[in-house]
C-alpha cells in the first residue's frame, strides 16, 4: 500500500467526519463510531487493510479511551453531588451579600460565581446557576446586560479545560493520555487565566462603577439569597450541617489529583462513593441522584468511548502514521520544532470554526501524529491544543451558549462583540504561561 494514498484515504475520512457532524447529519457519537467502521470495511474489502482484524483494533481503541469515560463520569457524579449538597451555597450567598449596590462588586463576584459552578464541569449548569443567582441584581443596579454572559463565558472558558469538562477528556481520550499527563500541567495556566477574567471583570465594574455609582439597594435585595434554595426539591438535598466534612473530603481530593498518587478515575470513583454515602445514606435517594446527574454525564462519556473506534482504527490501519508522514514532508524543515506553537496558535481559529469533536478527534491526533517525528511528545501537543479553549465557548457550534443568551436576554453577535476580543486575552495569558512553564516547545 502507497503511504501517500493510506493518507489521502485519512485525511477523505476525516473531512467526511467532520462534514457530517459540522452538517448534523449525524451526531457526533454516530460519526465516530460509523465513519471509521465503513472506511475500515473498506480498506480491508480492498485487501489494504487485516479485514479480520478490524474488531480487534476497535476494541484496542476503546480500552485506551475507557479510563478517560469512567473518570469523566464519576467526577460529573461527585460535583453534582457536592452542588446538591450546598457545598457552594455559603460561598454563594455570600458573594450575593457582600456586592451590595456596588456594580464593581458585583461583576467581579459575577466571576467568581461562574468559577465556583463551573467546576462540575457543566456549561448549562452553571450557566443556569450564575445568570438565576445575578441576573435580578445586575438589572436592579442598572449594570449593562452583556457584561453577566461576558463575564460567566469568560469563566467558563477556562473551567471547560478542567478532565470532566469535555475538551481534555477528548484529547486525552484521542490520544492516549491521562490526566497527570495533560490537565495537571495546565493548573497553573487556569490560575493566570481566572486572574485575567477577574482582572476584565474589575476593569468592566470600574466602567459601570463610573457610569453608575453606587446603588442604594433594599436590605432583601441586598442578601439576596441562592435562588436553587427556594426550590423545593432541592431545598430538601441540601445538607449545610456537613458542610466541613463535604469541604475536607473535596480538598482532599484535590490534593491527591496534584499529587499524581492515584488515577484520577480512581480518586473520583472512591470520591463519588463517599459523598454519596455521607450526604445520602439513603439508597433510593443515592439512585435518584446517579440517575439525574448521570444525564450531565453520558453525552460527553458516550463521545470519549466512541472515539475510541475512530483512534483504534486509524490507528490499526496505519492510517494516522501515513497522514502524519505527509504533513510532516510538507512543513519546511525550520518550522518542525515549532509545531506544538503551531498547534496553540491555530487552535484558535480551529477551536472556533469547528466543534470539540472535529478539532480533538480529526485534526489534533495527526498533528500529534507529526510532532512525533520532531521529538515532541502527544502530552505536549494535548496541552498546546487546549490553550484555545479560553474562546471556544463563543463558537456558535456550543449549544449551551445559545442557553446563556437566552436567559440574559442578549444575542449572540452582541456577546461576540463583547467577549471574542478578552477571550482571545485569556487564551494568550494562558499561552504565555505554558511557554514561561516549558509545557510543550516553541
Amino acid at each position: 500500500m502507497n503511504v501517500s494514498t493510506l493518507a489521502i484515504i485519512g485525511f477523505v475520512m476525516v473531512c467526511v467526519f467532520m462534514y457530517l457532524i459540522m452538517s448534523k447529519r449525524l451526531s457526533a457519537m454516530n460519526a465516530l463510531i460509523l465513519v471509521p467502521l465503513l472506511f475500515g470495511i473498506g480498506l480491508g474489502l480492498a485487501g489494504m487493510a487485516p479485514l479480520g482484524k478490524l474488531g480487534s483494533m476497535v476494541m484496542d481503541g476503546i480500552r485506551k479511551a475507557a479510563p478517560t469515560g469512567i473518570m469523566i463520569m464519576f467526577a460529573i457524579l461527585y460535583f453534582g453531588t457536592m452542588i446538591d449538597a450546598g457545598l457552594f451555597d455559603p460561598l454563594i450567598n455570600k458573594i450575593l451579600k457582600v456586592t451590595h449596590g456596588d456594580p464593581l462588586k458585583v461583576i467581579v463576584g459575577t466571576a467568581l460565581l461562574a468559577g465556583i459552578v463551573s467546576l462540575d464541569g457543566d456549561g448549562a449548569t452553571t450557566y443556569m446557576i450564575v445568570t438565576s443567582a445575578m441576573l435580578a441584581v445586575h438589572k436592579r443596579i442598572g449594570i449593562n446586560p452583556i457584561i453577566l454572559p461576558t463575564v460567566a463565558i469568560m469563566q467558563n472558558g477556562v473551567m471547560n479545560i478542567l478532565p470532566w469538562g469535555g475538551p481534555t477528556g477528548r484529547v486525552m481520550s484521542a490520544l492516549g493520555l491521562d490526566a497527570s499527563q495533560v490537565f495537571v500541567p495546565m493548573i497553573p495556566g487556569m490560575v493566570v487565566g481566572t486572574i485575567w477574567v477577574m482582572f476584565w471583570a474589575y476593569l468592566l465594574g470600574m466602567k459601570e462603577r463610573a457610569r453608575l455609582g453606587t446603588v442604594t439597594m433594599a436590605e432583601a435585595a441586598a442578601a439576596q439569597e441562592y435562588v436553587v434554595e427556594l426550590d423545593e426539591d432541592s431545598a430538601k438535598l441540601k445538607r449545610p450541617h456537613l458542610f466541613w466534612a463535604n469541604l475536607g473530603l473535596t480538598a482532599l481530593l484535590m490534593a491527591a489529583l496534584v499529587s499524581d498518587k492515584f488515577p484520577l478515575a480512581v480518586l473520583f470513583m472512591v470520591g463519588t462513593a463517599l459523598a454519596l454515602m455521607i450526604n445520602y445514606p439513603n439508597l433510593k435517594t443515592q439512585q435518584e441522584l446517579i440517575m439525574k446527574h448521570g444525564m450531565n454525564a453520558i453525552p460527553t462519556v458516550s463521545l470519549v468511548v466512541s472515539a475510541g473506534v475512530l483512534m483504534g482504527i486509524m490507528s490499526g490501519t496505519k492510517m494516522v502514521d501515513a497522514m502524519a508522514n505527509s504533513l510532516t514532508s510538507s512543513i519546511p524543515a525550520s518550522m518542525g520544532s515549532h509545531i506544538a506553537l503551531i498547534t496553540a496558535l491555530a487552535g484558535l481559529p480551529f477551536d472556533y470554526f469547528l466543534s470539540n469533536d472535529a478539532f480533538y478527534f480529526g485534526i489534533v491526533p495527526i498533528l500529534a501524529k507529526t510532532a512525533a517525528n520532531y521529538g515532541i511528545g502527544a502530552a505536549e501537543i494535548a496541552r498546546a491544543s487546549l490553550i484555545a479553549q479560553g474562546c471556544h465557548l463563543l463558537s456558535p457550534l456550543v449549544a449551551s451558549t445559545y442557553l446563556l443568551c437566552g436567559m440574559s436576554g442578549v444575542t449572540l453577535g452582541d456577546l461576540t462583540k463583547s467577549a471574542l476580543l478578552p477571550s482571545i486575552g485569556t487564551s494568550l495569558v494562558m499561552l504565555a504561561t505554558a511557554l514561561a512553564l516549558g509545557l510543550f516547545p516553541i
